[in-house]
């Protein structure tokens, strides 16, 4: 499993809380792409559309890194 704890400063961090912080950046940029792209009217269920865009951000990201161990 790729999930180890970071050391920043004798401090350990789990790797999910930095995997979350890309994932909403991630997700920032992509709802801002799609919003120029299909328009914020078209887009059903803003919230929900948010909340889903950022889980699959953060699951992605997580594969990705973890896949790399």
């Amino acid at each position: 499993m790729g999930l180890k704890e970071i050391a920043i400063g004798g401090i350990y961090f789990s790797p999910l809380l930095f995997y979350a912080l890309f994932g909403l950046l991630l997700a920032m940029l992509l709802r801002t792409f799609l919003h120029r792209l299909v328009g914020h009217r078209d887009l059903l269920f803003g919230a929900w559309f948010d909340v889903s865009l950022f889980v699959t951000a953060v699951a992605g990201i997580a594969f990705l890194f973890s896949a790399a161990d």
